[in-house]
């Protein structure tokens, strides 16, 4: 079930929409098109030490540059740079700075100018670089339960009994009656939304943590929605012009700290203890500007254990829409600039292998278009 995508920069729409024309014109307006949009992304980096640095990330060959040392080329293509030091602070003033970045990305690509050559010797490796989370978020919401194959496969693993109405029922019937549920679910109810603390990001190549309570800490490998405008009840329609791009998140979840337990078993989920660890929540390496992700729906998702697929699942396959994410969650939330919205994560859990994490693990995680991450397992060391 492809969604629309209604961003309101995005170039790869644009030239789809040519390909009506003069067919002899179509392949000039197409390179002119690609010349003008070079594919970039915003990351936050450190070297050697030294304190970290917003930088601009070229995607082809994954060379960096700090944002800084691009003012002067940014002000000789006519889009100075806002004043601002860090990722957060650039989004904070996104449009402005998406039109700077896009114009050094531009130039970088093709130095054919003083300004453009002197920023390109500045390019060095990503892998030469210490990445950080990409961004400073002030508040990390998360979408439960939004992918319909893992909602489902969830359902029939349980068994009979375990979830309302499915007593008695065998695996076929179980799985009839999950499908139907997320189908009444999709039309007529609402997203599942929860947080963690901000004190949970690491970086896209920084290890995964266990304290040594830990007792079932699972994968959840997740598209990240980056806000980029304040939003409060948005319509679903307008969801796209408050993002500023995306990125990914792996949520790491303590399966076996998710129900309250004891006297206080009444409460429920447990969420705190279950996910709010610090490094349960690699993000990065970079954000993707919004204008150079064609469609969200349509991106490959895929998650790694030791070399070995775990998550392999189309963004398609969510409940919920990133615009309807938008939407709901704004309505219940203030929405700041930089902000994640994680969207869910598609079946392949280590709930389903009954495979949990354990020190030594290597988790590779990608997403089309949004870069990699790979996360080493080790125990915290008390």
């Amino acid at each position: 079930m492809k969604r629309t995508d209604f961003s309101a920069y995005t170039s790869i729409a644009t030239l789809r929409a040519i390909e009506s024309l003069d067919p002899f014109m179509t392949q000039d307006i197409a390179m002119a098109l690609a010349e003008k949009h070079t594919r970039f992304a915003l990351g936050t980096f450190s070297h050697a030490g030294c304190p970290p640095f917003a930088g601009l990330v070229l995607l082809d060959g994954e060379r960096v540059v700090a944002v800084d040392a691009l003012r002067a080329l940014c002000a000789a293509c006519g889009h100075p740079m806002p004043e601002a030091s860090s990722t957060l602070s650039l989004i904070e003033h996104w449009p402005a700075s998406l039109t700077a970045l896009q114009a050094a990305a531009n130039a970088l690509s093709q130095p054919s100018t003083a300004a453009a050559r002197m920023a390109a010797d500045l390019l060095v490796p990503m892998s030469s670089l210490r990445v950080h989370p990409p961004v400073a978020p002030r508040q990390i919401l998360l979408s439960g339960a939004n992918y319909f194959k893992h909602v489902v496969d969830i359902i029939v693993d349980l068994g009979p009994g375990k979830t309302p109405c499915t007593d008695g029922m065998d695996p076929s019937q179980l799985r009839a009656y999950a499908e139907d549920l997320m189908r009444r679910r999709q039309r007529e109810g609402d997203p599942y939304i929860f947080s963690k603390p901000v004190s949970v990001l690491s970086g896209a190549f920084d290890p995964i943590v266990l304290p040594p309570d830990a007792l079932q800490p699972d994968w959840e490998l997740e598209l990240v929605v980056v806000i980029g405008e304040a939003a409060r009840h948005v319509k679903r329609e307008d969801a796209f012009k408050h993002i500023a791009g995306y990125t990914i998140a792996n949520d790491i979840t303590d399966r076996g700290r998710i129900w309250t337990r004891g006297d206080m078993k009444a409460m429920g989920t447990d969420w705190i203890s279950s996910k709010s660890s610090p490094t349960y929540l690699p993000v990065g390496p970079y954000i993707v500007p919004a204008s150079h992700v064609a469609d969200p729906h349509d991106l490959r998702i895929e998650l790694k254990l030791n070399g070995e697929a775990k998550q392999d699942e189309s963004t398609d396959d969510m409940i919920f829409g990133v615009a309807r994410l938008v939407e709901h969650v704004s309505s219940v939330v203030q929405l700041l600039p930089g902000d994640l919205i994680c969207t869910g994560s598609p079946a392949g859990n280590g709930t389903h292998y009954n495979r949990f994490l354990q020190p030594g693990d290597v988790v590779e995680a990608s997403i089309t278009g949004l870069g990699c991450q790979r996360t080493p397992v080790i125990s915290e060391r008390t």
